[in-house]
């Protein structure tokens, strides 16, 4: 019998503080199940998706343990009910949805997710749908410039954990 995932944060801190390790543990069991091999195909597939350059991160209550809006804790409704927030980062990145994709053009893209029509990013449906299939969940995938990142991330200090490094090369396998 599979024992039942805890969905509490890995540690009791403020969302603030939570350390690289903490937010890679917290996806790692939350998401994967404590799997890291899963969580490092997942992250493979990732890359191999996406233009050289471009930066992936995953944001939300798979990183943090609980949702920001209420507090309830990853999964709360049951296994597979939390989505995964995937952005992605970089001008290569933006130029994949079309204009009417965004909330602010050029800038910061709508997801593609359930909710959104799948032409605004028709090249990621298929890795989107791969992505679903590997951990059995909605994952939203959007597009966000250095900017907004910026702004999301230090300033905002929402927190995020990165899958994919900005400008790193990224090459089959690798």
């Amino acid at each position: 019998m599979v024992e039942p995932v805890k969905t509490e944060p890995v540690e009791s801190v403020n969302e603030g503080d939570l350390t690289e390790k903490n937010k890679r543990a917290n996806v790692i069991r939350l998401v994967f199940g404590g799997d890291e091999a899963r969580f490092q195909a997942f992250v493979d597939t990732v890359r191999d998706a996406i233009p050289v350059g471009v930066g992936a991160v995953l944001r939300g209550s798979a990183v943090t343990g609980t949702r920001w809006r209420d507090g309830a804790a990853f999964d709360a409704e049951g296994p597979g009910t939390s989505d995964l927030d995937l952005t992605l980062i970089g001008n290569e990145a933006l130029k994949m949805f079309r204009l009417d994709g965004f909330f602010v053009p050029g800038l910061h893209s709508r997801p593609l997710s359930d909710k959104e029509d799948p032409a605004i990013c028709p090249e990621l449906v298929p890795v989107r749908q791969k992505l679903m299939m590997m951990v059995k969940r909605p994952v939203n995938i959007q597009a966000t410039g250095d900017f907004i990142m910026f702004l999301r991330g230090d300033l905002l200090g929402q927190p995020f954990l990165t899958l994919v490094e900005r400008g790193a090369e990224q090459q089959a396998g690798s």
